[in-house]
């Protein structure tokens, strides 16, 4: 008698484990006919740790294998209804993915989760890219990071141990740096560094996110490591340039600036910014040269016309305040030094109606404009540009 009680209670068992494994099947026919939300309410049955029935199915790597498939199929599915069943159900199934090979001591499974992973990082990749392309720079930093994750597994990595997906790498670092997590955005382009992914670039990259950090002299110090080992290119040249700029490091900048000039002699912001930079030194003259280089290489480039106007023009409003502290008594000094001052005005002239040329509509232009042709007591020009302010 005892032993038909003990059979009895063997065979209740058994049948129990297999009534809850039966729910791992019914949950991946379920989602092989296209049912999610039934097969959604079987595996969560046979993995509910409140449920005394799962205590067999749980620690069976099949179970966890199939939630994965499931929560993948809800992501790819295209009914609304469905994709309401899972918030993040990428995360949910490469998390299951991850169990089913914990669980899976000796390896049985392990061949169909490493193709079910290669899957998965085809939806991923998706989901980064469709997050990125909507400004969600968040959403997509954790997909292109959950990439990288698959990527480093041992059952995936094993297949190419020396492989490194710099396009992810790279791609991850830009996501975090849009995202303002410039931490990992140098973490992540300094890994791609070491493969010489995307050469210069990538060095005014990570200088550029130390400066977001206002971490000036790990930025000086990238701009310098990748000029030393691309001096040719004049991305980095550029970025070593702007940030000697920022950090009005003026005679670093000069050289530099040079050094770019020789390497792109066609590169008409370089003259521009060298003009710039000579007029912080009081060296106008020089500044002048820079500017109307400037100009030779792009004739219509504002800029440089607007600079070298202002340049001249300024020269006059100080020349007028040199006339005006002259005394009341001497008239004819005074004069003397109001022409002066017609002298740069006349100078800055023909370079405010270019940019005037080059755009009709700019304010600044039409102000200088409107000075100008007062003092030449050119009063038709001056009252269409009245005209044209408003006023």
């Amino acid at each position: 008698m005892k032993k038909t009680i003990i059979l009895l209670a063997l065979v209740l068992s058994v049948s129990g484990a297999f009534a809850q494994k039966g729910k791992v099947t019914s949950a991946q026919t379920f989602k092989d006919s296209g049912k999610l939300d039934k097969a959604l309410e079987a595996i969560n049955e046979a993995t509910d740790p409140a449920n005394e029935k799962a205590e067999k199915s749980i620690p069976w790597s099949k179970t966890w294998e199939v939630r994965g498939e499931i929560f993948q199929a809800i992501f790819q599915s295209k009914d609304a209804n469905i994709k309401k069943l899972a918030d993040d159900p990428l995360t949910t199934a490469l998390e299951s993915y991850k169990k089913a090979l914990e669980l899976d001591e000796k390896g049985k499974g392990s061949n169909s989760v490493k193709i079910k992973l290669t899957l998965l990082t085809n939806d991923l990749t998706n989901q980064a890219v469709e997050a990125f392309n909507n400004n969600d720079y968040a959403a997509a930093l954790k997909s292109f990071e959950q990439i990288l994750e698959v990527q480093n597994l041992d059952i995936v990595k094993a297949d190419n141990p020396e492989g490194v997906d710099t396009v992810i790498l790279f791609n991850t670092g830009l996501a975090a740096y849009n995202s303002k997590d410039y931490n990992k955005a140098v973490k992540y382009y300094t890994e791609v560094t070491k493969y010489g992914y995307n050469g210069a670039r990538t060095y005014s990259l990570i200088a550029d996110s130390y400066m977001q950090m206002q971490d000036t002299a790990n930025a000086l110090k990238t701009v310098q490591e990748g000029f030393e080992k691309y001096p040719e290119d004049n991305g980095v040249l550029t970025a070593m340039v702007d940030l000697y700029m920022k950090l009005n490091k003026n005679e670093e900048a000069l050289k530099y600036l040079d050094m770019a000039i020789q390497q792109d002699p066609t590169n008409v912001t370089y003259y521009f910014a060298k003009g710039a930079l000579l007029e912080k030194f009081g060296d106008e003259e020089k500044a002048v040269d820079a500017y109307q280089r400037a100009t030779e290489v792009d004739p219509n480039f504002f800029n440089a016309y607007y600079n070298l106007g202002a340049l001249y023009y300024n020269k006059g409003v100080k020349q007028i305040e040199v006339a005006n502290s002259v005394p009341a008594n001497d008239n004819a000094k005074y004069e003397a030094e109001l022409k002066k001052a017609d002298v740069w005005f006349e100078k800055a002239l023909p370079y405010m109606e270019k940019c005037h040329e080059l755009n009709a509509e700019e304010t600044s232009t039409l102000e200088s404009l409107k000075n100008l042709y007062y003092r030449m007591k050119d009063m038709d020009k001056y009252n269409a540009i009245l005209e044209k302010l408003g006023q």
